[in-house]
């Protein structure tokens, strides 16, 4: 009989981040699915766990248990990764389901070793077939999907961002069971965090749109004259007054390496497609990129494709775009940034 265990662990404030809660969806229907499998098991791991688990209380789980401490309100693989293991060591799961967070793709892969298990990342969907669980992921940059399964137990799945909907329920009042731990010596101390304002941002996964800026922002333009200046200004400003998250074709972020003129805020961290990052976003408005298919493959999750190029042959104009505008992007976007302007 399989018995699942959502592990997740506290943001900086005690919640729970959209990852985690969308984890816990997939892991309640996990559940829900295997035949003759007792109510899911959550283990939190953070600082202060009671908050969380109340948040979750209407989810139906039927045990809950915690991990909490100082030394666990911060990421750090040695003290995440006992909890992690004296979770599993107290739920004795067949699986264990967890989002892949940056905190927790670093910290369960050791714990998967530590107790004898196996481990997948990025997992995009969960079914049972036959009372046997099976996962969907994505190989070879997000080109080929894989249906998997597998005898080891237990059964470490991680769960990309995006692919499942959000838990939502009502808050109440959880009982949490206090799981005792030998916590390793630390060698580390956080002291504190910076980070950039938020408008400072250009990369927002939880963002409504995607705006893709493609290699024509810095070619020359009608009057014979390449226009980065104007182009990083147009671009920036969208990006700011829409609440856009920002990406890039390949051919944009490698000119740097080739001595041309690049947009100052742009690197290959905003690359989508093959090579890159495949967002999944609800919406998709590409610039001055023709829609070549290893990039167009980084859209593979985007709901609603829109497209502005000059040339109506491009590939986006080839069935891999809802909507191509054949315009130039210039004016384009000076027009839809006065129109938000007055907005």
């Amino acid at each position: 009989m399989e018995t699942v265990l959502y592990l997740t662990h506290t943001e900086s404030d005690g919640s729970l981040g959209k990852p985690a809660l969308e984890a816990l969806s997939a892991a309640l229907q996990l559940a829900q699915e295997l035949d003759g499998a007792p109510p899911l098991t959550i283990g939190l791991i953070g600082g202060e766990v009671q908050a969380a688990a109340d948040a979750l209380a209407g989810c139906g789980a039927g045990r809950f248990m915690g991990v909490a401490g100082a030394e666990l309100a911060v990421s750090r693989y040695s003290s995440d990764a006992a909890a992690a293991a004296a979770l599993v060591e107290a739920a004795q799961p067949t699986l264990v389901v967890a989002a892949a967070t940056s905190r927790f793709s670093r910290a369960l892969p050791g714990v998967c070793q530590r107790v004898g298990g196996r481990i997948d990342t990025q997992v995009t969907e969960l079914q049972v077939v036959d009372t046997e669980p099976r996962i969907e992921r994505w190989y070879y940059r997000q080109r080929m999907a894989a249906t998997l399964t597998r005898s080891q137990r237990p059964w470490f799945l991680l769960l990309a961002g995006g692919a499942f909907p959000a838990w939502e329920g009502e808050a109440g009042t959880a009982e949490v069971e206090a799981v005792p731990v030998d916590m390793p010596e630390t060698r580390t101390r956080v002291v504190g965090t910076q980070s950039a304002s938020a408008d400072a941002h250009t990369i927002r996964p939880e963002a409504d749109l995607l705006f893709v800026a493609g290699a024509g922002w810095t070619k020359k333009q009608v009057d014979g004259q390449p226009h980065v200046t104007e182009a990083e200004q147009c671009i920036r400003e969208f990006v700011d007054a829409a609440q856009a998250s920002l990406g890039s074709s390949k051919s944009l972020v490698d000119q740097g390496g080739e001595g041309q003129q690049v947009l100052s805020f742009m690197s290959h961290l905003h690359q989508v497609g093959q090579t890159g990052t495949t967002p999944r976003h609800r919406k998709g408005l590409a610039t001055c990129c023709h829609g070549e298919e290893p990039h167009v493959v980084g859209w593979r999750f985007i709901t609603e494709r829109r497209a502005i190029n000059l040339d109506a042959g491009c590939g986006w104009g080839q069935g891999k775009a809802d909507v191509l505008y054949v315009a130039d992007a210039f004016d384009v976007m000076t027009k839809v940034n006065e129109l938000l302007g007055e907005s």
